[in-house]
């Protein structure tokens, strides 16, 4: 593979930092400001509305720039948001930093995404795709438990210097290794967004939004599963998210691979996987050998979804790829808030907290109908019929 998915995995691993990082960090942060954990939890929130927001506009507004020149930019952006949460001397300033950061990341992915695929022939797109995603699950390994741990031994802050060295040195990376883009031929943004008249565009966000949506509404209650149910301790819990982490990395690398060979197959054999997999995770919870097992399956069904769902969209939106993948991008960020949000309505409803698993067993299934229906106007489209568009943009 090319020297410049290094560079992308580079970005794509400070950027998984920065996103997941906070979460080991809220005591720190909410002692230190005087705030309370759900005020702290509302950075994780309000990233996460910045990915959504960020990452159509920025990519559109980039639609006439240097593929290469935008993703400097973003990095450079990353870069500025850390600054500011590292130098934040207020609780609102810290915010603002969190969303200066978030606002890149959806559009990295989505014009990263476009720029790994033209580095290498057509049959090894969705591998190089994964490469750089590879960054994003290697933060879940090594960055998210680092940082945490740098964070509580030096202060919160120690740990957003560092990633911003790390968004320094992707930037470099990005100037020095990938290779010069060409700039969009079309008319502009109005054509940019034409691509959103297609039926099949609209699918492929959906298949994301949903399948991300089962993997948030288990995962975001792991450790109240693992430490109540599974009868873990508080500090093996970091433990286990490493095993998930491992899980994301080999899921996500497979998934690629499988993606090259046959794309939507993949994706119903992976979607049917993830939602068999969160079922099994309702009765596995109760035993801590089957719990540790069915977590790092779980990791590896839930992210190999990502590249080939990344280049569905990619494929569906030929016209403005960089955008579309954007809009997945914020596709996958939607998916986590809802998910995390219908997995917590079963848990306060005294429904236990093995029950998110259900929730995410069923909004998996949901994600394989809507991907099952996109393969039937595939194939209808082979005998002639021609796949529905939207009326307006």
């Amino acid at each position: 593979m090319p020297a410049a998915l290094w560079a992308l995995a580079i970005g794509a691993f400070g950027i998984g930092t920065t996103e997941f990082v906070i979460m080991g960090l809220l005591p720190e942060v909410a002692t230190d400001f005087g705030v309370s954990i759900p005020s702290a939890g509302l950075l994780i929130s309000g990233y996460a509305l910045g990915v959504v927001v960020g990452a159509p506009l920025l990519t559109a507004l980039g639609s006439r720039i240097s593929r290469k020149t935008v993703l400097i930019a973003l990095m450079g952006v990353f870069v500025a948001g850390n600054l500011i949460s590292a130098l934040a001397p207020s609780y609102g300033v810290l915010m603002t930093g969190r969303i200066v950061a978030a606002l890149s990341h959806g559009a990295f992915f989505g014009v990263g995404s476009v720029v790994a695929a033209s580095l290498v022939p057509k049959a090894k797109q969705a591998s190089a795709i994964a490469l750089m995603f590879t960054g994003l699950t290697v933060a879940n390994v090594f960055g998210v438990p680092g940082g945490t741990a740098l964070g509580q031994a030096f202060g919160w802050r120690s740990t957003f210097w560092a990633v911003t060295v790390l968004g320094v040195i992707g930037l470099l990376g990005i100037v020095f290794l990938v290779p010069r883009q060409g700039v969009s031929e079309g008319p502009g943004l109005r054509s940019e967004l034409a691509v959103f008249r297609n039926l099949q565009v609209w699918l492929a966000l959906a298949m994301t939004a949903l399948g991300f949506a089962g993997v948030f509404a288990s995962f975001t209650y792991i450790a109240p599963m693992m430490t109540e149910v599974a009868g873990f301790s508080s500090g093996a819990v970091t433990w286990l998210l490493v095993l998930f982490g491992g899980g994301l990395v080999v899921g996500n690398l497979l998934g690629g691979k499988a993606a090259d060979r046959s794309l939507m197959p993949s994706l119903y054999v992976i979607l049917a996987l993830l939602a068999v997999v969160l079922v099994a995770f309702v009765f596995t919870a109760h035993g801590q050998v089957p719990a540790a097992v069915t977590i790092a399956l779980f990791g590896a069904a839930g992210f190999a979804t990502v590249a080939p769902l990344q280049k569905r969209v990619m494929d569906k939106a030929a016209g403005a790829p960089a955008l579309a993948s954007a809009a997945n991008i914020a596709a996958f960020n939607l998916g986590n808030a809802v998910g995390a949000y219908l997995g917590g309505l079963t848990i306060e409803h005294g429904l236990g907290y093995t029950a998110p698993n259900w929730v995410g067993a069923a909004l998996a299934t949901a994600g394989l109908a809507v991907a099952l229906t996109s393969g039937l106007l595939d194939r209808r489209r082979t005998s002639s019929t021609p796949v529905p568009t939207l009326t307006t943009v």
